[in-house]
């Protein structure tokens, strides 16, 4: 089995390679700490399995795995996050694998194996976020790309921001803010940061009101 592994911390990505290297049905053909870089190797290396971080400096694992959905290559998440945002995101998004890095290395050995398979294996102790009933989780009201602008207001971007980092139009970033206050039941960005927070989807950081003038036709500060 061809392997990669994606993460931005040095020591990690040694430990992962003297973990695989002890297996010897598992060839690492490449690593990489950035999601521009992890890109071109993968698409060069056409590798099996990918293991990749979801905090990889300013963007996520995710895009990978979203990124190469036609591709035979399987994706298992490493990473040190147990929020629940992440592990549905993680799921939605294609990977097979969730792995908590405190994990033991034989945790993710079997991980490896069963996706190599084409099965799922996600921590056990996160299972239960994956079994949980979602009908009365406002989360679950929100599009894939909603989540992402809701994620970078808690983050306190502004709407120039958020449209670069994530590929839009200012014009469209204001449309998913406004609507992601209509469906969260929230009046203004602060609300929206301090939610995101809540749910474990990102660290706060207050965002400069004086900067967002920005209203919708309703008056609200979008």
């Amino acid at each position: 089995m061809r392997v990669v592994i994606v993460d931005d911390h040095p020591l990690v990505r040694k430990g992962l390679i003297a973990v695989l290297e002890s297996e010897k049905e598992v060839e690492v053909v490449g690593v990489s700490e950035s999601v521009e870089d992890a890109m071109t190797l993968i698409a060069q290396t056409e590798p099996d399995l990918a293991i990749v971080d979801i905090r990889l400096g300013d963007r996520t694992g995710f895009e990978l795995v979203e990124h190469f959905g036609d591709m035979p290559c399987r994706f298992i998440m490493l990473t040190s996050s147990a929020a629940e945002f992440d592990v549905r995101r993680a799921e939605e998004s294609g990977a097979l694998g969730y792995v908590l890095k405190d994990s033991m290395p034989e945790e993710l050995l079997l991980a490896i194996k069963m996706v190599d398979r084409g099965r799922k294996y996600f921590d056990q102790g996160l299972m239960e976020v994956l079994i949980r009933k979602e009908a009365d989780d406002p989360l679950e009201k929100l599009t894939p790309k909603e989540r992402e602008v809701l994620i970078a207001l808690g983050e306190g971007l502004s709407n120039g921001a958020m449209a670069k980092k994530l590929t839009i139009s200012e014009f469209t970033v204001k449309k998913h803010v406004s609507r992601i206050f209509q469906k969260l039941n929230l009046n203004d960005r602060t609300q929206a940061a301090l939610y995101a927070q809540s749910r474990g989807m990102t660290a706060y950081s207050p965002p400069d009101d004086r900067k967002e003038e920005n209203l919708d036709p309703t008056g609200t500060k979008v």
